[in-house]
């Protein structure tokens, strides 16, 4: 079974997203979890998160976790939502390199995944719409 983590920095906007568009696409085929490299333990997504994801028939059962050594273990593959994230989680946990990549890297695109925090609904509309093809083209990789 492949187990797929998304990271971010808070985990309660973009990896919750991804996870859930994933979950909704995968099924029972993939695992999937959420983390954050500055995570609280235990915060509700977004109000936003938790709408957009509505709106698109997604159900958001989160609660944010602070990224462990446990969590890498547990992984088969770690996406990044940025370039930083992935310094980050390389500079504490330099043994997952070889896990470890940003979400648009591993489906061959450039850049980052923007990051709604703190903006107005339509910035999350705008996140959404950015990860739903960056999701169909992993799930396409993956399986």
């Amino acid at each position: 079974m492949i187990r797929v983590l998304f990271v971010c920095t808070g985990n309660t906007c973009r990896s919750p997203m991804a996870e859930a568009i994933l979950r909704s696409k995968a099924g029972e085929s993939i695992e999937v979890k959420s983390a954050g490299i500055y995570a609280g333990e235990g915060s509700p997504a977004s109000a936003n998160t938790a709408q957009v994801l509505k709106e698109n028939g997604i159900e958001c059962q989160h609660f944010s976790s602070f990224l462990t050594k446990e969590h890498l273990e547990w992984a088969t593959y770690v996406f990044t939502m940025t370039n930083q994230h992935k310094e980050a989680i390389l500079l504490r946990f330099p043994e997952a390199e070889d896990k470890v990549f940003t979400l648009k890297e591993y489906v061959n695109t450039n850049g980052d995944v923007s990051d709604p925090f703190g903006g107005p609904v339509d910035i999350y509309r705008e996140t959404y719409a950015e990860l739903e093809p960056l999701i169909d083209d992993l799930l396409s990789k993956l399986q």
